[in-house]
This record gives structure tokens, sequence and C-alpha cells, in this order.
């Protein structure tokens, strides 16, 4: 390993800065409680509000319904294009940017007006998963794609198919495998996306955590603080569970 120099450090040292002092300085507001005192009053009042249990597993149940729908969808679909189509990867490309282009709120108004969709789902908080899918897609189809490009997705499926296995016993049992790493990236990436979206929840008038701290913070600036900080730990916590499992080398079906 090199050994940074002082420029490095210095650059290292203004970052830290640069992201932990809002944090501090967050985390210390949620904490005053007036004039020079300090302690848990605006964490205590949350944990006692009947409201945040209920909005925090809104928001875990759409970010699971999101994830099922995102790999369910891209993951064969991703497969068959670099297996099979290689050519359509500017078309996956284009699709996969559209949501960094098309404002929140623009996204929202159209799908209102558009789809109209079963009785079961228009009116329910899961019609969120509609908007939630175009949100991540773009954070999942990238590190789906980073994980596969770093397997021979060529050589696996011949391997798989010399010795009689289908298509779907491939993807499943030797390729879905390959990719633990990129599958928990892109659930924890979507799980944080979720979890901090207000702009759709707000307009269709659900209740997830991130309009429940909305909420808090018109009437409660402590407390919204503190929601604040959990929101950050929550989101670094997820960053951090992506980072350790990439740490681990995924072996192929050919490594001893």
């Amino acid at each position: 390993m090199t050994r940074m120099g002082v420029g490095g450090w210095l650059t290292l040292s203004f970052g830290a800065v640069f992201f932990m002092v809002p944090l501090v300085m967050t985390l210390a507001f949620s904490l005053w409680e007036g004039g020079d005192r300090y302690g848990f009053e605006a964490y205590h009042l949350l944990l006692a509000s009947p409201q945040l249990p209920e909005a925090f597993l809104l928001s875990v149940e759409l970010a699971l319904s999101t994830i099922a729908a995102l790999l369910l969808l891209l993951v064969p679909g991703m497969i068959f294009m670099n297996i099979y189509a290689p050519g359509l990867r500017p078309a996956f490309e284009f699709v996969a940017t559209l949501p960094f282009v098309i404002p929140a709120i623009a996204l929202v108004a159209g799908l209102t007006s558009l789809f109209s969709g079963p009785e079961w789902l228009i009116g329910t908080p899961f019609y969120l998963v509609i908007p939630y899918f175009f949100l991540a897609l773009p954070f999942v189809y990238r590190a789906l794609d980073v994980g596969l490009r770093a397997i021979d997705l060529t050589v696996l499926t011949e391997a798989g198919q010399s010795l009689g296995a289908s298509l779907p016993q491939i993807i499943f049992l030797v390729i879905v495998p390959s990719l633990r790493t990129a599958l928990v990236g892109s659930a924890l990436l979507t799980l944080a996306v979720v979890i901090g979206e207000f702009t759709f929840a707000n307009v269709l008038l659900f209740r997830t955590f991130a309009v429940f701290m909305n909420q808090v913070g018109r009437h409660e600036a402590q407390g919204a603080a503190a929601l604040s900080v959990a929101a950050f730990l929550l989101t670094w916590a997820a960053m951090l569970a992506v980072l350790l499992a990439g740490r681990g080398k995924t072996k192929s079906p050919g490594d001893a």
C-alpha cells in the first residue's frame, strides 16, 4: 500500500469535517432541551409516538416490495440481455438513466393521470411501489451491471448446458449465487432510497417515514432533528452493509 502525502491527508480531513460537522450539530440540536440543558427528551417523545412505528414499518414494507419487483424483473432481463442480446445494452442504459432527468413531481403527476391500474392497488400505500421502482431503477441497474460484468456469463451458461441444465436452472442455481454481492448491494441501496423518499408519498397523501419526519418538523424542531439523525444512521448502516458484503469474494462454480 502506498502512503498518503500531506495533500491526501488534508483532503481526507476536509471531507471528514464537511460531512461530520452538520451531523454533529444536528445531533446536538436534537439533544437540546433549552438553556444549557441537554438530554434525550426528543427521542423519548418520538419513541412514545404511536405513529412512528406505523410510518417506519410502512416504509420498510414498501422497500421490500420495491426490492422484490426490481430484482424479479431486472435480474432475468439483464442476464438475457448480456447473453443473447448485447446489442440492447444502449437501450437498457437509456431507460435506466431516465429517472435521473425526469423530476419526481412530474413522474408522480404522470403516473396518477395515466395509470389507473386495478382497484386493489389504487388508493393503497403499495401504489407507491410503482414510482419507487423507477426511482431506484438507476441504482439497482448499475449495481447488477457491475456484478454481471465481473463474471463470465457465457462460460457459466455453456458449462451448465453441457451438464444438461435448463436456462432457469442455470440462472437460479449458478448465476444468481454468483451475484450475491450485487444483489445485497441493490437491495440495501433500494432500502435507503425508499426510506428517505418524500415527494411521492407526500403528493399521494401516504404517511411514510419521510412524511412523518416532515410533519414532526412543523411542530417539534428537536424531534425532526432526532429523526434526521436516525435516518442518517440507518442510511449509513445500509451503506456499511454493502461494503461488508462486497468484501467477501464470491466463488464461481469452477473455484475450488
